[in-house]
């Protein structure tokens, strides 16, 4: 599997659209990476895209297959039938958050990719910001956690409910930092503006005692994205869209305690940039903090069950 490091990877993507295109763009851009191009079934898109960053518009899924590395950004109906062909084919993976539809097509891809010895990974941005890797790092014992993610209403990805198209961001980052499946999952949710589910606040509880309560809605007024962490004697506040952290813990001394103020140094960067350098350390065999295909698995089936309190309710 692995890949000398001077060595270019031939890599393409399938899929040009709200993410798809930024993936061409930063794998366009990469001097480690030969970029043959994308693949879209929507002709004129495709052709937008590619033209605007220099690459080569592939006729056919069966041309991608030429690539070693491939990103997979189509709806999450297609990810099973297109990331699994390409797993087959011998490419390398990087298939676009929800990994599948269901947990059974997630556990048939993993099983494709442990067949194949080929890299599954999954595309939750979130886990790359600089700012929450930041964080990860310093925050020991964490107890209790809270997360807000709003978002003004758009028509995109309205396909799925706002468990799947936001919630499950958060969802991946709390079963990073409790290691652990959930004990209890307990949701509410409502419809707004569409058949399914806009608006979720979710309880999740792990056996260690860990407790995380997380927002998403689709149809706020403002965007928010915070991500709160309170650890043993340590607090963490991170803004995801600012890229900073806010800390303070607690200092002891004899016969009394403070809490001080923590300076967290983020080096700032693009998100999407760090999951596909991640990825494609990966694929090199090197260590990156990578969201493989049983993270993803294990995000996906945890907002099924968010969803499935939410419906039992």
């Amino acid at each position: 599997m692995n890949t000398p490091t001077n060595t270019p990877f031939k890599a393409a993507v399938v899929g040009t659209g709200h993410l798809g295109r930024h993936h061409v763009r930063i794998l366009s851009q990469r001097p480690d990476i030969d970029c043959l191009g994308a693949y879209d079934t929507n002709a004129e898109q495709l052709a937008a895209i590619t033209g605007e960053h220099g690459v080569q518009a592939l006729p056919s899924i069966e041309s991608v297959q030429e690539a070693d590395l491939v990103v997979v950004a189509t709806p999450t109906i297609a990810h099973r039938e297109v990331a699994g062909d390409l797993l087959a084919a011998g490419c390398h993976v990087m298939v676009e958050k929800p990994i599948t539809s269901t947990v059974a097509e997630a556990e048939e891809l993993i099983a494709l990719a442990d067949a194949n010895d080929r890299v599954l990974a999954v595309g939750h941005v979130e886990f790359h910001n600089p700012a929450v890797q930041a964080a990860l790092d310093l925050a020991g014992g964490v107890r209790y956690m809270e997360t807000q993610r709003l978002s003004p209403f758009t028509a995109r990805s309205v396909d799925v409910d706002v468990i799947l198209d936001l919630m499950i961001h958060d969802l991946q980052i709390t079963l990073a930092v409790a290691e652990e499946e959930p004990s209890d999952i307990r949701a509410v949710g409502v419809n707004v503006l569409t058949d399914k589910v806009d608006l979720c606040h979710a309880w999740v509880e792990f056996p260690s005692g860990l407790v995380a309560n997380l927002t998403a809605s689709r149809v706020s007024a403002e965007r928010i994205r915070k991500l709160r962490l309170f650890a043993n004697e340590g607090y963490f506040s991170i803004d995801y869209a600012e890229q900073t952290v806010q800390s303070a813990r607690l200092v002891r001394h004899e016969g009394s305690a403070d809490i001080e103020p923590r300076l967290v140094e983020v080096q700032n960067q693009e998100p999407l940039g760090a999951e596909i350098d991640a990825f494609v350390k990966a694929c090199r065999g090197q260590k990156a903090p990578l969201v493989d295909g049983r993270t993803g698995a294990a995000a996906l089936a945890a907002a099924i069950k968010v969803r499935e309190s939410v419906e039992s309710r």
